[in-house]
């Protein structure tokens, strides 16, 4: 039986250095893969990289064990959100450790659960594995879950495709079956510009953007009465209007406004249908007067990113609570790349160390024993791909 204890020294250790490397997402990470590449080099761990077009970030897809099927993926990202404008107590790049608690950018979102893959090497390869343990690193997920994408494309082709992929978001540990997708989108107005004395003479596209806000938020209202899937905190899907910007002075009828909004689906919710009802409104409601005074005038909606939701069949949902060793699988409202293994064939649930509440805040930190429910965790699989 294997002393998880034994394990949480080098597990800190692995997350102070990959704490240290500023993984932001609009920065690369390079540096990062190439500290894991050598610790799974040292433990004679073959693995492939997975690039992005310009080169500046890849993702890594590592093997353990014998080849064959049955393997169990264990996936994270590596990158992080910004720090800028948060204030912080500590460096958020330098792991600080206060009583039981590890503090710095990305503990709990999420290079605690990479820093105990890593750490558990030692575990998946004394296990005698009858399947393998598949190590799956990867970038921007915090700008859409982009970068796991090629790396997904790839499995069953020339990448094993896993039987089922763990996802360690935080989640405390706990199994989760479910989660929201989300699609975002940017929706333009152009309007035609006038003297502000001669504002018949005008459309103000600022105007008739919050006339398009008005109805998201109408639709919003009339999600909440029918909707209600008590496993979701909120039980609903949500539209959100994150940002806007719109004109140019204060006696200028505005010619142009921006707004940036989203949709949280519930899994059997076709969130995209909500832009097209949007649409519909602006063409039948909101185009007209516009365009009875400028033809130029129009409105304009594009899909920025979308990311799926994540619905476990009962099987794997049975599957991930054994490994975890629990008797009750949850949902969330925030999305994950689960979903995305889930469309590829890959059956997924989430499980992870830290908590949801610390992701994305300043002074982000993660508790010493989420990490050892998480290598208790992965002691768990080692153990399952072994029989």
């Amino acid at each position: 039986m294997v002393n998880i204890n034994d394990y949480l020294s080098s597990t800190e250790e692995i997350l102070a250095e990959l704490i240290h490397f500023d993984t932001t997402s609009h920065k690369t990470n390079l540096p990062l893969i190439s500290y894991i590449g050598e610790i799974l080099k040292e433990a004679s761990v073959p693995y492939s990289l997975v690039p992005n077009e310009t080169g500046d970030k890849t993702s890594l897809f590592a093997t353990i064990g014998p080849e064959g099927t049955g393997g169990i993926g264990l996936s994270g990202h590596t990158d992080v959100v910004p720090v800028e404008g948060q204030e912080w107590q500590t460096d958020p790049f330098t792991l600080t450790k206060k009583g039981d608690k590890l503090f710095g950018r990305g503990t709990t979102d999420m290079k605690g659960f990479l820093a105990c893959m890593l750490a558990a090497l030692p575990i998946f390869q004394e296990a005698n594995l009858k399947h393998p343990i598949y190590l799956i690193f990867s970038y921007d997920e915090e700008v859409g879950c982009t970068g796991v994408r090629p790396m997904i494309k790839r499995m069953g082709a020339d990448l094993p495709m896993p039987s089922l992929v763990v996802v360690g978001e935080p989640s405390n540990c706990q199994v989760v079956e479910a989660h929201k997708s989300i699609t975002s989108y940017i929706t333009r107005i152009i309007g035609h510009e006038a003297h502000s004395s001669l504002l018949h003479q005008g459309v103000s596209a600022i105007e008739f953007a919050a006339k398009l806000i008005t109805h998201l938020n109408e639709t919003q209202q009339t999600i909440q009465l029918t909707q209600n899937d008590t496993r979701f905190d909120p039980p609903f899907s949500t539209v959100h209007v994150g940002r806007i910007e719109g004109g140019t002075a204060r006696n200028i009828v505005a010619k142009t406004c921006e707004f940036l909004w989203e949709v949280r689906a519930l899994p059997d919710f076709d969130g995209s249908q909500i832009a097209q009802d949007m649409m519909s409104y602006a063409r039948e409601k909101i185009l007209p007067p516009m365009k009875a005074i400028s033809s130029d005038t129009d409105i304009i909606t594009e899909q920025i990113t979308s990311v799926p939701g994540l619905a476990s069949s009962p099987s794997t949902i049975n599957l991930g609570m054994k490994l975890a060793s629990q008797n009750e699988s949850f949902a969330v409202s925030y999305a994950t790349e689960a979903g995305l293994f889930e469309n590829q064939g890959a059956h997924s649930v989430i499980c992870g160390p830290g908590n949801i509440e610390q992701a994305h805040k300043p002074n982000e930190f993660i508790e010493r024993s989420e990490l050892l429910k998480c290598l208790a965790l992965l002691g768990r699989i080692a153990e399952h791909q072994s029989r």
